[in-house]
């Protein structure tokens, strides 16, 4: 099986893990530790660049990042957190399951249309970066805004907040 096509099919299996997490954990609390985790478990991925075919230039390296940067825009734009009673939570979004089909339709385009020009290995290495920048600069946002939401609640009722959230 021709390894674009593999690596894409991938990438689909991927993007529904991510829609059905997300849709999940709608359901329960946010916290700083589910936020802060999946980009930390992510970054054990950029060992792939020990093996020099997977490696990337400066130049590739620097399109890679700014993609993922522009990309985020999305993601950040539908992650909202509510209050509900005294728990922050992440907001359902019905435009998020949509954007991250389409960030995955281009995705597998730009995979299948630089694969004619550009090495598989470096392919790889340069769409790992890009997922994790991209990844890198939403969970900072979701970050920023979770904590700006907590410092919030906290100021409306510290008693309650410190009792219902031990550790967050």
């Amino acid at each position: 099986m021709n390894s674009i096509l593999l690596s894409s099919i991938v990438a689909v299996l991927m993007g529904m893990g991510v829609m059905f997490v997300r849709f999940k954990a709608a359901k329960k609390p946010a916290s700083l530790k589910k936020i802060i985790l999946p980009p930390i478990f992510m970054s054990t991925g950029a060992l792939m660049y020990v093996v020099p075919e997977f490696r990337i230039t400066p130049a590739e390296m620097a399109e890679s990042i700014a993609v993922g940067l522009f990309f985020s825009i999305f993601l950040i734009k539908t992650s909202k957190f509510e209050v509900r009673g005294n728990e922050i939570y992440l907001q359902r979004s019905k435009a998020f399951a949509g954007i991250l089909l389409g960030l995955l339709i281009v995705r597998i385009a730009f995979k299948t249309y630089l694969s004619q020009t550009i090495d598989f290995g470096q392919l790889s290495g340069m769409f790992f970066l890009l997922a994790f920048s991209m990844i890198i600069s939403w969970r900072v946002a979701m970050y920023r805004s979770y904590k700006t939401i907590e410092a919030e609640l906290k100021k409306t009722n510290p008693l309650q907040f410190d009792e219902d959230r031990k550790l967050t």
